[in-house]
């Protein structure tokens, strides 16, 4: 019997899995301060490669700048650094 056969079938992929671009707080301190940030405005830039399904703020590093993010999602730290900066955040 074949060896492809042989070996047991695992995993599943999930066609309905939703691809998000990623960001960190971190990377957002490098746009002008008062800055509105979207997808359009980070592949400019070039912090993202493509904007797949949406942006997912993640919250590692530090923020110092006020800035408005515009995303889909925010993880928790990531919502508290950015407006304990003097920033705020839209969700789409």
């Amino acid at each position: 019997m074949p060896l492809a056969r042989r070996l047991p079938k695992r995993g599943f992929t999930n066609i309905f899995a939703k691809e998000y671009a990623t960001v960190n707080v971190s990377d957002l301190e490098k746009l002008d301060d008062g800055a509105i940030v979207d997808v359009n405005t980070l592949l400019e830039n070039g912090m993202i490669k493509k904007a797949c399904d949406g942006l997912k703020v993640l919250g590692n590093g530090e923020l110092k700048k006020k800035l408005t993010v515009k995303a889909v999602k925010f993880t928790k730290t990531a919502e508290q650094k950015i407006t304990a900066a003097g920033g705020s955040i839209e969700v789409l």
